[in-house]
């Protein structure tokens, strides 16, 4: 779940940057997981394994596909995800930085008091200190889409909030035991897992299903 959640925030930045649209329910789940801190499963920081369904989708398809210009997979992602593992790690370093987030989290979650989560005002603060912290680190995410979705601001918010959430992930991954060796190495059994866990999702969203 953690690492579908890595791939759900990628993949949801590069439809914002894309297309200017994503899926609302998989928004609200990738923002929400910046501010369960002291959650009691993997599962609970998502809202439930339903939380990352559209992430491990992505994830399946992308470790599935076929690499390369005739391929199916979506290299932007592939790439938004390893710069988000490579950014963690050095994250992980800063103990500054990680106290500055978590502080501008704690100062979001008090305006979430008179805001939805998904008003622009949260989703505002929460892109300032993605800018103010993991976008001082080298090399920053480029982001690649349309500039007409690129210079809306609404769009540039909901980008940098969910690299924000592709890092919490990250952490999450790794806190996990998780690592970038696993991906490379371990590709059969994520997608075994990962279909496993998708399958109940599926299953437990259709009346009488278990």
């Amino acid at each position: 779940m953690a690492l579908g959640g890595i791939f759900q925030a990628a993949a949801l930045a590069a439809q914002v940057a894309r297309g200017g649209l994503v899926d609302a329910l998989a928004l609200e789940a990738s923002v929400e997981s910046l501010f369960q801190r002291s959650a009691a499963s993997v599962a609970d920081v998502y809202g439930g394994p339903a939380g990352v369904a559209g992430g491990l989708d992505v994830l399946l398809g992308q470790l599935a596909a076929r690499p390369g210009p005739g391929g199916t997979r979506n290299i932007e992602v592939s790439r938004y995800v390893i710069a988000l593992l490579h950014l963690e790690r050095k994250l992980i370093k800063r103990p500054a930085m990680l106290e500055q987030i978590a502080d501008g989290i704690d100062s979001a979650a008090q305006r979430r008091e008179h805001f939805p989560l998904l008003h622009p005002n949260i989703l505002a603060q929460l892109a300032d200190i993605y800018v103010n912290t993991i976008s001082t680190l080298q090399p920053r995410i480029m982001i690649q889409g349309e500039p007409l979705h690129l210079q809306n601001p609404d769009n540039v918010h909901k980008i940098r909030t969910l690299l924000l959430a592709g890092i919490r992930s990250a952490m999450l991954w790794r806190q996990c035991g998780g690592n970038r060796l696993q991906i490379l190495i371990g590709r059969k059994r994520l997608i075994a897992n990962g279909e496993k866990l998708l399958g109940e999702i599926r299953a437990a969203a259709i009346p009488g299903g278990t």
